[in-house]
């Protein structure tokens, strides 16, 4: 578990931008859930009911600085790095937990990620559960529930992200996410 902090997201179709300080930029194309009503201590027959709804999210993570510390934060929180959308689907539109949805990632066209969300580790109820625990989760809070197999770290050779790339995460029944790379500028 960490904390993304907002100047870290970054909407659909909206460049993410690469630091300068590192060429470690990694895509996850992972699920994100809304949350809808303020809760705290959830229990398995309520967790599911504060979801608003579902969406896509990129949580790229510059993997230099995610190992600097025991805690990814630092490697998760560069300036417009986690993008997310475009569609909010609603709970109703879905499978129960959004489980069996295929989720994909691809680099320039060629996929790198794939796999199904019934696969995570930790299911959307689990998660609600376990979250609700420590803290009160309130309206408009994402919840973003972890990446499949593939990402460019784990790879021989590597594979980051550069200026010109494009993105996509795709959620079967969400929709795709789209990002280009950008480098970035200083001000």
């Amino acid at each position: 578990v960490f904390m993304r902090g907002s100047s870290s997201l970054v909407p659909a179709n909206k460049p993410i931008i690469k630091p300068k300080v590192s060429d470690t930029l990694d895509y996850e194309a992972e699920l994100v859930l809304v949350i809808g009503n303020r809760c705290k201590n959830l229990k398995a027959d309520n967790a599911l009911d504060v979801i608003a709804g579902y969406s896509c999210f990129n949580d790229c993570s510059v993997r230099e600085f995610q190992r600097h510390t025991i805690q990814w934060t630092m490697g998760k929180n560069f300036d417009a790095t986690g993008s997310f959308g475009p569609i909010l689907v609603t709970p109703d539109e879905l499978p129960l937990g959004a489980s069996g949805l295929k989720i994909e990632c691809r680099l320039n066209g060629q996929t790198v990620q794939s796999s199904v969300t019934d696969k995570m580790i930790f299911s959307v109820l689990e998660t609600l559960i376990y979250l609700s625990r420590a803290m009160t989760l309130n309206p408009g809070d994402l919840v973003v529930m972890g990446t499949p197999s593939g990402v460019g770290h784990a790879r021989t050779p590597p594979i980051w992200m550069n200026e010109g790339d494009r993105v996509e995460v795709e959620i079967e029944q969400i929709g795709t996410l789209e990002n280009p790379i950008r480098l970035e500028v200083e001000n």
